[in-house]
């Protein structure tokens, strides 16, 4: 099937194919008829499925047929949990809406809002925006949210993780109750399955990929290693292997930062991505990181959440992370579209209990590798783990954590009642 048989007009196939695309990926043949149906959507996608062509495409195309919105009126919503993502999404709706006469606009926190506002201004067809700064705009009176016609919800399962269900429901009260709504998660948990009930009316259901697998064209590793000896294996596997483009996840925004300072004393170019860095700095990393000029980029799971690099070949876990599923949404980054992609972990004592984990819920026993002159000491004892995750196995090998009161932490958590200021203003 080709993109041209799913009902797009030409302006739209036009844009797919000057983007290099002439296939579309299941989500998509499944998405983009159910979409220009004009019905509520309830679809479960892994991370690199094509997701985001699936319902851009098909809203674009509803939305050229329609009138042009009035002043602060827009006309499409998506939310998205993460700036990375809203830009990623606003990326996308430029390129394939780049032959339509429609308006588009990326808002989130960080950032200057007038810029914002003057684009708001004379009303848009498309707003992407994450949920703290479309509240503080409409609170202000700089949008108007009365004429919406469609609502998409982009990765809601991250968006409830990182506790931003209060502010989707307040932006649900300040919706139309006669519009189309699209729920797009990497998994239908019951907190999703409990939302979608609330917000749906009729979906159709869409779920491409059996939940929490991971890509044949992955080849995962895992390197038994002491703790203490971690940084440096991975700058010798970097330098051994010559990786570029090394995509390396931490669980926290402290260690994002030291590692990215050690590996570039080692001569090997590096930077971290977190919550605390400034989005120009975000910005500028992830640029980098693109066109092949920064090595190596470290990211904790919420900073990377969205990041769209293109056959990206390697990714390194050093360290595992706390929630299982999470493994599966950091490894999905490379892999993709056929190409060939590397996930390496490296694996001390600490976290055997949560590889236990991973391995239980992909139903999969990872390769055990160990490189030569970073033997681990078969005599190590577990210790907590850094920065306030403290972790003990039982007999049956589960594994028990609980997070400490301390600040700087930006491990995976459940939804809490109350959120830090970023994630109150992402």
């Amino acid at each position: 099937m080709s993109f041209s048989e799913l009902g797009l007009r030409a302006e739209l196939l036009r844009a797919v194919e000057e983007q290099g695309y002439t296939i579309p990926t299941p989500i998509q043949r499944q998405a983009i008829p159910a979409v220009l149906g004009g019905g509520d959507l309830l679809a479960s996608a892994q991370t690199g499925t094509g997701k985001t062509a699936g319902f851009t495409l098909p809203l674009l195309q509803r939305l050229a047929d329609g009138p042009r919105p009035k002043a602060r009126q827009i006309r499409a919503l998506v939310l998205t949990p993460t700036r990375e993502l809203a830009a990623q999404v606003g990326e996308s709706v430029a390129d394939y809406g780049r032959h339509l006469k429609l308006r588009s606009h990326v808002i989130f926190g960080g950032v200057g809002q007038q810029p914002q506002v003057d684009a708001i201004r004379p009303g848009l067809d498309v707003l992407i925006a994450t949920p703290g700064r479309l509240l503080d705009l409409h609170q202000q009176r700089h949008v108007d949210l009365s004429r919406v016609e469609t609502l998409v919800l982009d990765e809601a399962d991250r968006m409830l993780d990182m506790g931003f269900i209060h502010d989707i429901r307040k932006v649900l009260r300040l919706l139309p109750e006669k519009r189309q709504n699209l729920l797009f998660s990497a998994t239908f948990s019951a907190e999703i399955q409990t939302l979608a009930n609330k917000l749906l009316e009729a979906p159709t259901m869409i779920e491409v990929a059996r939940r929490n697998t991971t890509a044949e064209t992955i080849d995962q590793a895992i390197y038994r290693v002491d703790r203490d000896k971690k940084r440096d294996l991975l700058a010798h596997l970097i330098t051994k292997h010559r990786w570029y483009q090394v995509l390396v996840f931490t669980r926290t925004k402290h260690g994002a930062n030291r590692l990215a300072e050690q590996l570039s004393k080692q001569d090997i170019p590096a930077m971290a991505i977190h919550g605390n860095k400034s989005q120009s700095a975000r910005t500028k990393a992830l640029a980098a990181f693109k066109s092949g000029d920064l090595q190596v980029l470290v990211a904790t799971d919420i900073a990377a959440r969205g990041l769209d690099i293109s056959e990206l070949p390697h990714v390194v876990n050093f360290e595992l992370p706390n929630v299982a599923e999470d493994y599966v949404h950091r490894i999905g980054r490379t892999g993709r579209a056929g190409s060939l992609g590397q996930a390496v972990s490296l694996v001390c004592v600490d976290e055997h209990g949560l590889l236990g984990g991973i391995e239980k819920l992909i139903k999969k026993s990872l390769e055990k590798r160990i490189e030569p002159g970073f033997e681990p000491d078969p005599a190590a004892k577990p210790e907590p783990i850094e920065n306030g995750r403290r972790q003990r196995s039982d007999r049956r090998g589960a594994t028990q954590q609980r997070q400490a009161k301390g600040p700087g932490n930006e491990a995976d958590q459940r939804p809490r009642r109350r959120r830090s200021r970023t994630q109150r203003r992402a």
